[in-house]
């Protein structure tokens, strides 16, 4: 068989689509193994060095840090800086340490050459800490101090201090749970006896029995809150009273509280199994922590509640209103001219720029719709807004919005697969059109309802560019969810993972630091985006074979 005749056959076009299909699999499958690599690999407990270091103006001193990334150099280039290299060098090994101390010496990462470390060594006595402020440390520990006495030293400090770093954290939790819950708790409600207040002087309804009542009111809360603050002083005074006392690579003792402490490892003297524990342990630190140190450390539990809570609100607002849509177009519009113009303004609209989006739900939903209802339904609360302000309803509507001709369109296409001699059967039987819709047309077009809805998710779970103007923000001081009624706050700001992402990639005041977390950030917006796709996916599967035997 000659060429000609083989592509004639058609065999060289199905290799060629395989062929780019598996290329496309390759590709994807290796850009989501790198980010997991280099993202998942930040949390594995890395041996900390101790080397002497020659600079070039002839001084020594001795680092110790972590060897966070190599590089090769050429010399010329180098050279072309104002580096002195011998002529004889073409390339030059660059390692970049984590030296940590930033409190210390003001820069968490220094670069050094390969061929002026000198002494390089793995000490089993050196001590990395994770703080709560600063970024990490690197020394040896001297001694644990309480109350500025020393209650430990030497080969005993080691137990003791990690005793009470425990006891620091426990501490700590017991205060964020008690800020977090009471406090925000008491806050809440005197601000809507605030707001209750306001509310009665604006309608001169404002009684002195309503004024006195609300004073009432107002006392009890405020009691409540000096007990509590009482209560937040005494554990705060019991949380700083541990200290310890650490010795840094050029001799330099620091006294650090371990209520800033998160934990404290001697990664050189750590067993592969006692690594990988402690590997889980920051692994879970990460999904269930909040952000600090700008986002650049820290957990990013409030960016996932938030992205998988617009997530849901997003699908709950977009699905009835897409497949009404559907339904009216296909079954009961006319299809004349007007219908087919709609049709195509539907499939043009789902190629509009995401940031157009944005830029409408900011000037409509935020401005105008918020706006108008802070006028007419909370006076009070002016001029602070309530509604009319970027919040996680106006995010969800506007993402509703951008995935609403998805979800029409593939909606459209399910209902058209619907064999007519079912629906003609089903009003021959004696059904009304609205019954056979709710229960013969419905049931058989769910697979491809929940096909749009599983687009819907996968493209909304990844926008950043119009959340930017309707309602994500940096940090999030609280949850859109607690325990103060109505307990979902719709006009709370939120975070999300990526907005996250470009916060911490773009804004962050500390780049080397938050690379890894850049990383590790976007293999976890693809796991939640991958599983509530399989979560989508698993449901209309269940449904389609749920309604197989109809559709035969």
């Amino acid at each position: 068989m000659n060429l000609r005749t083989y592509f004639k056959t058609g065999d060289a076009w199905v290799w060629l689509n395989a062929g780019t299909v598996a290329i496309a699999l390759i590709m994807v499958v290796g850009i989501i193994g790198l980010i997991a690599v280099r993202g998942l690999g930040h949390f594995w407990p890395a041996d900390v060095m101790q080397a002497q270091y020659s600079d070039f103006d002839g001084s020594k001193h001795v680092l110790m840090g972590e060897i966070y990334e190599e590089k090769i150099d050429t010399a010329t280039r180098l050279r072309e800086a104002g580096i002195d290299i011998p002529k004889n060098v073409q390339t030059v090994t660059r390692y970049s340490l984590k030296v940590g101390n930033r409190d210390i010496g003001g820069a968490d990462f220094k670069w050094v050459f390969e061929d002026r470390l000198s002494s390089v060594a793995y000490p089993e006595d050196i001590v990395a800490l994770e703080r709560y402020e600063w970024g990490n440390f690197y020394g040896r520990l001297k001694e644990v101090r309480q109350a500025g006495a020393v209650v430990a030293s030497g080969s005993k400090a080691w137990d003791e201090m990690q005793t009470r770093i425990d006891r620091a954290n426990a501490l700590r939790k017991e205060i964020v749970g008690i800020e977090k819950g009471e406090v925000g708790r008491i806050n809440y409600h005197l601000d809507e006896l605030r707001l209750a207040q306001r509310k009665l002087e604006l309608s001169d309804q404002l009684s002195s029995s309503a004024r006195e009542t609300i004073a009432s009111e107002k006392a009890v809360y405020e009691k409540e809150y000096e007990g509590v603050r009482q209560r937040l002083e005494k554990l705060g005074t019991e949380a700083a009273r541990d200290t310890a006392i650490f010795v840094t690579a050029d001799g330099t003792e620091k006294e650090i509280p371990l209520s800033k402490v998160v934990g404290a490892i001697k990664p050189n003297a750590m067993s592969p199994i006692a690594k990988l524990g402690t590997y889980f342990h920051n692994v879970w630190l990460f999904l269930s922590g909040d952000p600090r140190e700008a986002n650049t450390e820290g957990g990013v539990f409030p960016a996932i509640f938030g992205t998988v809570l617009m997530v849901l609100l997003m699908t709950v607002l977009v699905t009835p209103l897409g497949v009404i849509a559907a339904i009216y177009l296909r079954e009961y519009a006319s299809q004349g001219f007007i219908t087919q113009v709609v049709r195509i303004a539907v499939n043009n609209l789902a190629g509009v720029p995401s940031i157009v989006y944005g830029v409408f739900g900011l000037g409509f939903f935020v401005y105008f719709v918020g706006g108008n209802i802070d006028r007419i339904f909370y006076p009070e609360a002016a001029p602070a807004p309530v509604f009319g302000t970027p919040g996680l309803l106006w995010a969800s509507i506007t993402l509703a919005l951008l995935t609403l001709p998805v979800v029409i369109v593939a909606t459209e296409e399910g209902l058209s697969r619907i064999p007519r001699a079912l629906k003609e059967g089903s009003l021959a039987l004696g059904a009304t059109k609205a019954e056979t819709l709710w229960r013969v047309v419905l049931p058989m077009a769910t697979p491809s309802i929940m096909t749009g809805v599983i687009l819907a998710i996968a493209r909304a779970a990844g926008e950043v560019a119009p959340l930017m103007l309707v309602g994500v923000v940096k940090l999030a001081p609280t949850l859109p969810l607690d325990l103060n009624a109505p307990f979902l706050h719709m006009d709370r700001k939120f975070m999300h993972l990526g907005f996250h992402i470009y916060d911490v990639g773009f804004q962050s005041p500390n780049v080397e630091a938050a690379r890894p977390l850049v990383y590790a950030t976007a293999f976890l917006l693809v796991l939640v985006v991958a599983t509530l796709n399989l979560s989508a996916v698993a449901l209309r599967n269940r449904l389609r074979e749920k309604y197989k035997a109809l559709e035969s």
